[in-house]
């Protein structure tokens, strides 16, 4: 008869969490690589591109709305001729809108309309369209004055705005967000329209409402941005101990929020062409960081919370702040990619709207939003790493090295395509 000894329920309970720990892990590093690799380059901050509306009450009771809409776009959303969307230089490209802008003004019309309770506004053409740059790219400014039927005193209570500008039917364009700034009905705010939420009602929905948007939209553009997902997939699994992981990513976190929050309100600028293959490059410079460390032959590394529960607490303290070279090096190196990933994050927000509390107030709860989301999956993603290193040591380092080979060219794949201007 064989007997069940502790030591042998204990090897065989590490086996099962092990196993356990393997096929979680894999499958959720799995299904970011692979999402991220059929995503593509082109995708990184998610929208193709961003329509920007800026609204405010008119005379009586009408609505002036002036749009911001990238030119080659509109032109060929408008199914203009090829003549109008290949215009270059702002002389040429107003001259097109001039020659086509009743077709221009039917299109944005039907796309961008404007309620007064349950009544539609009827739109015209408040002047011809402009052309300026934005983000180093020709935008058609369209200026659009609405005539609302007049409520029970003169002037409608509220007023609802709706984009369904360059919708992904088109087949040009994908996940397309409409920045709106508005000063109407007695409100003065921001709020983004997504193909989810097209809508915002102003007049009727108070300040959390509008600051509950942004911390989603803040959520979505980390959990749907593949580029910020691999560089935190990469933290995470270059990360041995707690230590390691809050430390890069307090450094990122911190770095990240200073750009990001000077960047959306335009203290500081940088040309997407510089910021998009820089972020490719740091994804592949950190994964090939932890690459390094655990090449063969390499110096061995502490092991994950292995040994802490029997040191003495005066060690374990000592061993938070007793940082090494290569821990300081780290460290600068991912504060010093977060600096550019803010400059990213503002890019794909695209606000750009003179400073005010309530823009502050937006971007630090859009910035909470990304936060949350970060915390999330490192609280999800990092003890599973402990649990298999600790139970499968082997398997752990197999994991961890071949999820941070595949990030690495996944990394290195985009910065190419984006220095050449490929995807």
């Amino acid at each position: 008869m064989t007997s069940t000894t502790p030591a042998r329920t204990a090897s065989r309970r590490g086996a099962v969490l092990a196993v356990l720990g393997l096929t979680v892990v894999g499958t959720v590093v799995g299904t970011v690589v692979g999402t991220v690799v059929a995503a593509g380059p082109a995708v990184a901050h998610d929208a193709t591109t961003d329509a920007y509306a800026r609204v405010t009450a008119g005379d009586d009771t009408d609505v002036h709305v002036e749009l911001d809409l990238e030119y080659d776009l509109l032109m060929k959303s408008a199914w203009l001729t090829a003549e109008a969307y290949d215009a270059r230089g702002p002389a040429a490209q107003e001259a097109q809108l001039a020659e086509h802008a009743d077709e221009v003004a039917a299109y944005v019309t039907e796309r961008f309309q404007v309620a007064a309770g349950d009544d539609l506004c009827a739109p015209a053409l408040a002047a011809a369209p402009t052309v300026g740059d934005r983000g180093g790219k020709a935008y058609a400014t369209v200026a659009l004055d609405y005539a609302c039927p007049a409520g029970d005193g003169g002037r409608p209570g509220t007023h609802t705005l709706f984009s369904a500008l360059f919708p992904d039917a088109e087949s040009f364009v994908h996940t397309t967000e409409t920045m709106v700034t508005y000063d109407l009905d007695g409100e003065a705010g921001s709020a983004v329209l997504t193909p989810a939420h097209p809508t915002v009602t102003t007049g009727g929905q108070g300040t959390w409402h509008r600051l509950g948007e942004f911390f989603v939209l803040g959520a979505e553009h980390l959990l749907l941005g593949p580029d910020h997902l691999l560089f935190l997939l990469a933290l995470i699994v270059g990360s041995r101990r707690l230590r390691d992981v809050v430390l890069v990513a307090t450094s990122f976190t911190v770095a990240h929020s200073v750009t990001f929050l000077l960047a959306a309100t335009g203290a500081v600028s940088a040309p997407g062409a510089v910021v998009e293959p820089v972020i490719a490059l740091s994804i592949a410079a950190v994964a090939a960081g932890h690459l390094w460390a655990v090449r063969p032959g390499a110096p061995p590394r502490l092991e994950v919370l292995g040994d802490v529960a029997t040191e003495p607490r005066r060690q374990v303290w000592r061993r938070w702040h007793d940082l090494s070279r290569s821990d300081v090096t780290r460290i600068a190196v991912v504060f010093a990619f977060g600096l550019v990933h803010g400059l990213g994050f503002a890019g794909a927000l695209g606000l750009d709207e003179p400073w005010s509390w309530g823009l502050l107030g937006s971007l630090l709860v859009f910035n909470v939003g990304i936060e949350a989301v970060q915390l999330g999956i490192i609280a999800v993603l990092f003890p599973l790493l402990v649990l298999l290193r600790r139970r499968a040591p082997r398997a752990g380092r197999w994991v961890t090295a071949v999820v941070a080979a595949a990030v690495a060219v996944v990394g290195l794949v985009w910065f190419v395509q984006r220095v050449l201007g490929l995807g």
